[in-house]
């Protein structure tokens, strides 16, 4: 951080203004600068007087930079197109930013993967005590910023990050800033607000401000180390499940909500959080919340309940409608008739990106039950089916029992014989807007036909959120008329530009579209299962959090 030559106090007595909100501002009690004796001495400030005090201000705020400095950031935003003012605060901002990454950063450990089953006991505390150690280890610090989901069931505990951060303060004590960036799908605890200074989660389904993120985190974090005072915390818990598909902040309503979320957020308000939640982990605090930091306890407390209202509003607006596999095949075809794109089907209960293996049969059988034509499939994940179509060869014709191995109920292996396309080692780079030029390994793979239908086989799995996943293996998506992507939300990024219309399929798999299916136990009781849908009631009931954490 830059040096601040001078006290807060008496930078606010200089200027005239409460440049940062803090309650103990000395002109909270005589706004007057030093030297003057009252009110009435003050007088008018003439058109200079407030540009030099909007200027100083600025300069204060943003490290109390040196004239020169702000004269060539000036200089350089006058050149700019557009509002000069505007592009002024973007460079002051990012003159910030690089104040905060200048910092020693001190890294611990990074771990992830893809949604599953609930982490391991073993895995969770093997992984937890690299990073323990590693703050403990580093020495005296000034912060500590933490990247996490926000959705972990361990086999030990519900809350696995609220534990993270139990352990974490432990070792740095309650008054050391920790801020804390989370997923959109985190199912945020009581636990989790009150032991971090601030939570801030993604706003993008499909995920693709996950740098904003951690920009957002860290001016939050330049913050709280240049006033030196935290923040007082409100935090919400909303009483239904929303499911993932409705999620997806493109589509009404939830594109509106983080619209009006980022209007709210202010100087009284830096902070303000909406996450839908991840509706399939069996604990108490499963589910959507909203939380902000504010300047005091009726800041933080007026935004969360403002927010909450407007998400509640719209409740039945996070339901909407779903085909059976059938259904949707003859949908698609019908509407391909006469579209320039392709129809797009989300195979939503089979993504890996949710739990799923992708694996499942079932929308492979309705394309071939029904005769599409022009139409693809993928990613099929089965090592052992593209182990025999790399031993068979191009342009041979093989005989398999394709999927359908992860014992999903109603789904079974699709025997049937086969036309090798193409071969590929799986490797590619994924360049749309989700994946973000990954170098990305399929293993072994393949593209197989069968009638006029497409198949991409794959020995790894991801959720095809790519239109590389389809090229790997010679698919040119943009020609299909029909494609069925193993994936609920995320592929939006990359496919609908190029899709006519979008359908959701619910075919067998292993992540219930509807979580109103789902055998809950834990769940708090009185949340209601899906929109509009029935309350759960629990054997031990507990209350939703409506919190104001100082």
């Amino acid at each position: 951080m830059t040096k601040r030559h001078q006290a807060k106090h008496k930078i606010d007595r200089r200027m005239g203004q409460n440049v940062w909100g803090r309650p103990k501002s000395p002109v909270n009690r005589r706004e007057y600068g030093p030297g003057q004796h009252g009110q009435r001495r003050k007088g008018k400030l003439s058109d200079y007087g407030v540009q030099l005090r909007a200027k100083q201000k600025l300069r204060g705020y943003y490290g109390n930079i040196t004239e020169r400095q702000f004269r060539g950031i000036y200089e350089e935003a006058i050149q700019m197109k557009g509002d000069s003012g505007a592009h002024l605060i973007a460079l002051l901002e990012r003159r910030l930013d690089a104040t905060v990454y200048r910092a020693k950063l001190v890294p611990t450990i990074f771990g992830a993967a893809s949604p599953s089953a609930h982490v391991t006991e073993d895995a969770f505390e093997r992984i937890v005590k690299v990073m323990i150690d590693g703050i403990r280890d580093a020495g005296p610090l000034d912060a500590v910023y933490l990247d996490l989901h926000g959705a972990m069931v361990s086999e030990h505990f519900d809350d696995g990050e609220g534990e993270i951060l139990r352990r974490v303060r432990q070792v740095i004590g309650d008054r050391l800033p920790l801020v804390v960036s989370l997923d959109l799908h985190a199912n945020v605890t009581p636990d989790m607000v009150h032991r971090a200074d601030a939570l801030i989660a993604y706003r993008t389904y499909p995920h693709v401000d996950m740098a904003d993120t951690g920009r957002a985190a860290a001016r939050h974090l330049a913050l709280l180390l240049r006033e030196g005072q935290h923040f007082e915390k409100a935090f919400r818990q909303l009483p239904f499940l929303i499911p993932l598909s409705w999620q997806c902040t493109s589509d009404f309503p939830t594109k509106g909500i983080y619209q009006e979320l980022a209007a709210m957020e202010n100087a009284a308000v830096p902070t303000l959080s909406f996450c839908p939640g991840f509706p399939a982990a069996d604990f108490a605090d499963c589910g959507p919340s909203v939380f902000a930091c504010g300047r005091t306890q009726r800041d933080a407390q007026a935004a969360v309940d403002r927010l909450a209202r407007l998400i509640e509003s719209h409740e039945r607006d996070f339901d909407g409608r779903i085909y059976a596999p059938d259904e949707g095949v003859q949908l698609a075809m019908q509407l391909s008739r006469t579209a320039q794109k392709p129809i797009i089907i989300a195979d939503t209960q089979d993504n890996p990106g949710a739990g799923g293996d992708s694996d499942t049969t079932g929308m492979l059988r309705a394309l071939v039950r029904n005769n599409a034509t022009r139409a693809a499939i993928g990613a099929i994940y089965d090592p052992a089916s593209a182990k025999a179509a790399h031993d068979a060869g191009v342009g041979a014709t093989v005989t398999l029992a394709l999927g359908g191995k992860s014992g999903i109920p109603g789904d079974a292996p699709f025997e049937a014989t086969f036309r090798i396309e193409k071969l590929s080692d799986g490797k590619f780079v994924a360049p749309g807007p989700y994946f973000g030029g990954r170098d990305m390994d399929m293993g072994p793979s393949a593209a197989l036909r069968i009638g006029d239908i497409s198949v991409v086989v794959s020995s790894h799995k991801a959720q095809l959120a790519d239109q590389a996943m389809f090229r790997y293996v010679g698919i040119e998506p943009t020609e299909q008329a029909i494609l069925v992507n193993k994936s609920s939300v995320h592929f939006r990024a990359d496919f609908e530009p190029i899709a006519e219309k979008l359908l959701i399929c619910a075919a067998p798999g292993a992540m219930p579209a509807d979580p109103a299916l789902l055998p809950w136990t834990k769940l708090r009781s009185g949340v209601r299962l899906k929109p509009n849908g029935p309350a759960f009631t629990s054997l031990h009931p507990s209350k939703p959090h409506s919190t104001a954490i100082g």
